[in-house]
């Protein structure tokens, strides 16, 4: 069998898969809002590469958009529009793209899920992901729960990944040892401490703490010690920085402020600047309407040389429990050729 690697997210891509909401899904009360930030996603997306677009309604969809060049519209009703994580996971096997669909459960049966879970199935079916072989993977697993280095580390949370609603059937040394078979990683650093409050992942590492190169990971840090989170964080950040990389160094970590409290009704909502979209010439940037948005532009682009900081209002989208990354999924290049 050839050896299989799990890209990071900054590596070539060919395509980010998006569902546009519609008037079935949770963003039914306020639809109107929630299009105009997933036209915004999905138009910055467009403009720099292909855009696989799940629609409940193609032509009601379709006059959403000037230009179409880069995206394919595929009708199909999703229960949501979390493809982070029931879109498939891309990887390689030797220098050959290969998907994986893992089950999707809706983070432990919260939410009805029955066509999110076939969605990468009916796009497989249809040729989206041509000649890519795709495989079933009749376990939970779901795209915004790890993150990848690219050399073979995954960053990862015991909260979610150990929780008896997605997996109770494995130990940790036994799902370690499938994440290994199945991604090709050979280590896993697990977190046990962070989370934030309104979100009903279970602790998705996208919304923590990410990779921004193989030595660099970025985190979410509370910085008033009266926040509910700031204890959790805390811990979190005592974890990473006692990780060390596969040379044996400490990584090089990069704060993220915690976004001032935002509320629907006396619901804490799940602001966070970690969970940005990293496609092939941009990183599309959540931000919130206040001072630190401006802060966070700055140092992305510190950390995005070469890429574009384009910054979205994510406000609407964590009214539903997630951000960008959560709404989009990245499918690495056909091929993979490693430059010399």
């Amino acid at each position: 069998m050839k050896q299989r690697r799990l890209p990071a997210e900054w590596e070539p891509q060919e395509c980010v898969v998006m569902a546009f909401p519609h008037a079935k899904s949770d963003w039914a009360s306020d639809l109107q809002s929630a299009e105009s930030v997933f036209l915004r996603m999905a138009s910055s997306i467009s403009a720099l590469q292909k855009l696989i677009l799940l629609c409940d309604d193609v032509d009601r969809v379709k006059k959403h958009f000037c230009y179409h060049d880069r995206i394919s519209f595929v009708s199909y009703e999703t229960n949501d529009t979390w493809t982070r994580d029931f879109a498939p996971l891309s990887l390689y096997e030797g220098e050959e793209r290969i998907l994986l669909d893992f089950r999707f459960n809706a983070w432990g049966g919260k939410y009805p899920y029955d066509l999110d879970d076939k969605a990468s199935h009916s796009l497989y079916e249809k040729y989206h992901f041509y000649p890519s072989r795709m495989d079933r993977i009749e376990w939970v697993l779901e795209g915004g729960s790890i993150d990848s280095d690219g050399q073979g580390t995954l960053l990862t949370t015991k909260q979610c990944l150990l929780n008896p609603n997605r997996n109770p059937q494995f130990s940790q040394i036994e799902l370690e040892e499938k994440l290994k078979e199945e991604l090709g990683v050979d280590r896993i650093l697990w977190l046990e401490n962070g989370y934030l409050e309104g979100d009903d992942t279970d602790a998705h590492i996208d919304m923590l703490a990410r990779f921004v190169s193989d030595d660099t990971i970025v985190y979410l840090k509370a910085y008033d010690s009266s926040d509910v989170h700031y204890e959790a964080l805390l811990e979190m950040e005592r974890e990473l920085k006692s990780f060390k990389t596969k040379e044996g160094k400490s990584y090089h970590l990069i704060p993220l402020p915690l976004p001032s409290p935002k509320f629907l009704g006396s619901e804490r909502l799940p602001a966070s600047y970690a969970n940005f979209l990293i496609i092939n010439r941009a990183v599309l940037l959540p931000i919130y309407d206040e001072p630190k948005d401006s802060e966070m532009v700055s140092l992305f682009k510190e950390l995005f040389p070469t890429r574009e900081i384009i910054p979205i209002n994510a406000l609407r989208l964590i009214q539903e429990g997630g951000s960008i990354h959560c709404s989009t999924m990245q499918i690495c290049k056909k091929n993979f050729k490693k430059v010399t």
